[in-house]
């Protein structure tokens, strides 16, 4: 029988009590599949999303207008991106390594904490842009003074220390520790008790991603629905002004990134909570264990995926973002680089622009 390596707390706990119990077909050859085809697919995620993630903070740190309200949350969003980037190189070696982690307890801790953090900011970063598009569309007159870049500023602290705070555990009890099943010493969550297992990925499934979700769909459901009403609205009368329409394409912009959001981490967060019912003897027995080992492993490599897609929906879907990149790169392009991947409307739009601007100065 061959043992699967351990991911996790989880997953090594899901392992030993299989090797304690039942014999289980030997899935060494998956494994092997699993060493060489994952981390060539995250090195690819980590160089397109590191590009992507330092243009979108390049683009709005270095423009001259200042940022809206949903640009704070979107460039904090990047923010959380990049450092999550950053960190899945070790893990990516740590795969290539089957899970003998090479890098010392130190990386151990503050890698796993980074990438924890980055799960939860990212979605209370949205949940928070989601309310911000509900105040603006469904309740338009009522909240007007909460919606500030002063108050969204302090909510994207507020979130990156919510964000730190729940990822105490994971900094507390990731560690280095010998397998001798496996003969490795893997990067894994030792927990005292295995009481502390699975509360914290409950924590990690309901807190982390299962009500700020339900709340992301309500407000953002609530939201189209508002904005459908209007438009009809709008429409018969004639009425919709040029800074609705913008504010409304600023919204599908949004949806978009939130739709991938949920897309990409999904599936991991349903094995999570698969696992949740494995350790507490719900579900149990080898088809489980190896589904669940297996399936962390494909969930967690396609939420990768999420950080590297943000900066491609700005440039496809956000002709704001478009525009902006644009005007602060031309600055260090030479004049008439070819800018084929900008549409001829909007180059021409900003080329006036700099007309009108050059004559005035």
């Amino acid at each position: 029988m061959t043992e699967t390596p351990p991911l996790d707390a989880a997953s090594s706990n899901r392992s030993e009590n299989k090797s304690n119990s039942t014999m289980c077909p030997d899935l060494n050859d998956w494994w092997e599949i699993v060493y060489y085809l994952v981390p060539k697919y995250i090195d690819t995620v980590c160089i397109i999303g590191m590009l992507g993630n330092i243009l979108v903070l390049f683009t709005y740190s270095l423009h001259k207008c200042p940022l809206k309200i949903a640009e704070i949350y979107l460039m904090n969003l990047a923010a959380a991106d990049l450092i999550f980037l950053m960190c899945l190189p070790f893990w990516t070696e740590n795969i290539r390594n089957k899970f003998n982690w090479p890098f010392g307890n130190f990386l151990c801790r503050s890698t796993s904490t980074s990438i924890r953090l980055n799960v939860y900011a990212s979605i209370y970063l949205l949940v928070a842009v989601s309310v911000d598009r509900y105040l603006t569309f469904v309740h338009t007159l009522n909240h007007r003074e909460i919606r500030s870049k002063t108050m969204a500023k302090g909510i994207c602290l507020l979130t990156w220390f919510f964000g730190i705070f729940l990822s105490v555990p994971t900094f507390m009890f990731r560690t280095v520790k010998h397998f001798p099943l496996w003969n490795i010493s893997a990067c894994t969550l030792d927990f005292p008790t295995p009481l502390w297992i699975t509360a914290e990925r409950l924590v990690f499934n309901t807190v982390g991603f299962m009500l700020p979700s339900t709340a992301i769909i309500f407000l953002n459901f609530s939201t189209i629905s508002s904005l459908r009403k209007k438009a009809r609205v709008r429409r018969a009368l004639g009425t919709e002004s040029l800074k609705e329409r913008n504010s409304r394409k600023a919204t599908t912009l949004i949806f978009a990134v939130i739709l991938m959001f949920l897309l990409c981490w999904t599936p991991y967060q349903f094995f999570v909570f698969l696992d949740i019912l494995y350790q507490t003897e719900v579900i149990n027995g080898c088809f489980w264990g190896e589904l669940l080992n297996f399936g962390e492993q494909f969930g967690y490599t396609l939420a990768t995926t999420n950080s590297c897609i943000n900066p491609v929906i700005y440039v496809f879907v956000g002709k704001s973002f478009r525009q902006k990149a644009l005007e602060v790169f031309s600055q260090f392009i030479p004049c008439g680089f070819p800018l084929r991947w900008v549409s001829f409307k909007e180059k021409s739009s900003y080329f006036n622009g700099l007309t009108v601007r050059s004559s005035l100065t």
